[in-house]
């Protein structure tokens, strides 16, 4: 064979050689809502690792994030991600109606397919200066109230949720309850489409005198912005975020994926899982990782969805569809 006909030869078999490495790589993509973005960033990693180390595959994780809803919305119309990894169960039940995840899909894995939870506190600007302590502080005449919009991520659902219920344990009807977070959301100013954008609003752009978010956002936020930004206020009385995940069995069946989705969220519950959440300031559901981090998991009065609106679903139906209690109470300006 002459040396060019060799050259060739050579240059088919390194590219055949590469197609297979290529093929060996299973792609999985993780749609996932803004605030878990650096969480998802060291979990990623670890998992990587870890799936390497059991099956001696390779695996690369890409991530897609935006408001939880807004995810949604864009898997339902077609984006292939393998798993979606949700703030709030709605999102995911949405997908479920629209057949790309199973009916059951709380059933699938452990803590009604919630790894972690979260709880939603304010943050304020350094030193405080509005002197903000608890939700009664929101509704005072000339505070102005950054939180995201209801209808496009969990994070407002929440926040919308834990204002209600912090009136209604305080002893609120339901429709002194209207009236306090109808007075709350006169003073936003401006609702952020998702987490992220929330923040950004809050200190890129210098809006607001407190941010009500997710308690993982404040190491993000410290993390990004610089230490002493802000400060972290514990309300008296909040609510139990749930952190849902789900396979998308659309995407995974036509990928060849299922495997490789399952044993991704199954990760989330190993104690190297559980660890990266709680350093993240994701409330773990591992005990022993809870008590490890203890100090930094403030302890408040937390109330479930369930004990004050019956479920998720329920407070979907009456607060956030199109024409709920939301839309009565909030103008857009």
């Amino acid at each position: 064979m002459t040396s060019s006909k060799l050259k060739i030869a050579f240059a088919a078999l390194a590219v055949a050689t590469s197609g297979i490495s290529l093929a060996q790589t299973q792609t999985l993509l993780n749609g996932s809502y803004d605030v878990a973005r650096e969480f998802y960033k060291d979990y990623n990693a670890a998992f990587i690792a870890h799936y390497k180390k059991t099956t001696g595959k390779d695996v690369k994780v890409d991530q897609s994030h935006a408001g939880s809803s807004a995810v949604a919305r864009s898997v339902a119309d077609g984006l292939d991600a393998d798993v979606v990894t949700m703030n709030t169960s709605t999102d995911v039940d949405f997908l479920a109606t629209a057949g790309v995840v199973a009916k059951d899909w709380n059933k699938k894995f452990p803590d009604n397919a919630s790894p972690t939870t979260s709880t939603m506190l304010f943050l304020v600007r350094n030193g405080n200066p509005k002197g903000i302590k608890d939700w009664d502080d929101l509704i005072k005449p000339g505070i102005q109230v950054i939180v995201v919009n209801p209808k496009t991520g969990g994070n407002g659902r929440y926040a919308y949720l834990a204002a209600w219920g912090y009136a209604k344990k305080k002893g609120a009807s339901d429709a002194q309850a209207a009236e306090f977070v109808g007075k709350l959301y006169k003073n936003v100013p401006v609702l952020g489409k998702g987490g992220r954008d929330a923040t950004t609003v809050f200190l890129q752009r210098n809006i607001g005198d407190v941010l009500i978010t997710f308690e993982s956002e404040v190491l993000s936020v410290n993390k990004e912005f610089g230490e002493g930004k802000v400060d972290a206020i514990y309300p008296s009385i909040s609510v139990v975020a749930e952190n849902p995940v789900a396979v998308v069995e659309r995407t995974v069946a036509k990928k060849g994926t299922a495997d490789l989705a399952k044993a991704y969220l199954n990760y989330l519950y190993s104690e190297e899982g559980q660890e990266i959440a709680a350093r993240h300031a994701l409330r773990p559901r591992s005990q022993a990782v809870l008590k490890k981090y203890a100090s930094t998991f403030k302890p408040l009065q937390l109330f479930t969805v369930q004990e004050v609106f019956g479920s998720l679903g329920e407070a979907q139906k009456v607060h956030f569809n199109d024409g709920g209690q939301f839309d009565k109470l909030y103008t857009v300006k």
